[in-house]
């Protein structure tokens, strides 16, 4: 298996559905009273692709895909239409929407998250794959250029700054990113007559984690 870096046909997974999903296990006690834990530290999406297909064309799209990713062998990126902004759906992206990390004086790479904000309780969530050409950095709110004083490896969504942020230096980023995902089905049941009658395959997709 390996990860294939090419997004999902975009156009498709527009009208996709799908989002976030946790592990939660209950125990109920004698007295009524419940145990909740989880071993899943960070949540993993689903989806349904079934849902962008709009003509045959998708279709095609689609099979193509499905055969080139040899199904669920191999890992592909994957944009969610809901959530591929390090700001919010209809926020701009700026250089100072996530924090990443705070100068010792001495790292020089930092990894990229996304903070999840609701009252007091709060989920830190680490970005794999960001989208190139999508990255703004600032060290103090002071904007750095990409290539002179920084680079993105947007394999491994590290920032490598050229020299260590000085201690106490607040670093944050701006970004798109992608979703490492594969097909969660090794067969797609397609059929002409039922597509145009309004019926749609299901093709699902999972979050993979790297």
């Amino acid at each position: 298996m390996a990860f294939h870096d090419i997004r999902f046909p975009a156009s498709v997974s527009f009208g996709s559905q799908g989002g976030p999903e946790r592990l939660t296990e209950i125990v109920t006690l004698a007295n009524g009273f419940e145990e909740r834990n989880t071993p899943w530290e960070h949540s993993r999406r689903r989806y349904d692709a079934g849902f962008g297909l709009r003509s045959l064309e998708d279709v095609d799209t689609l099979l193509a895909f499905f055969e080139a990713r040899r199904a669920r062998l191999h890992a592909f990126r994957w944009k969610d239409w809901s959530d591929y902004k390090s700001c919010g759906a209809n926020g701009v992206i700026a250089e100072t929407d996530q924090l990443i990390g705070i100068g010792d004086g001495v790292t020089l790479t930092f990894a990229l998250n996304k903070t999840y904000l609701s009252g007091t309780a709060s989920y830190v969530r680490p970005i794999a794959k960001p989208v190139a050409g999508t990255m703004i950095v600032a060290i103090a709110n002071d904007p750095k250029v990409e290539g002179l004083e920084f680079s993105v490896n947007a394999a491994t969504a590290i920032v490598t700054f050229i020299s260590p942020p000085d201690i106490g230096a607040l670093i944050t980023a701006g970004y798109e990113f992608d979703v490492p995902v594969r097909f969660d089905a090794d067969v797609i049941k397609a059929s002409v007559a039922s597509f145009r009658a309004g019926d749609v395959p299901n093709v699902p997709i999972v979050e993979v984690r790297v």
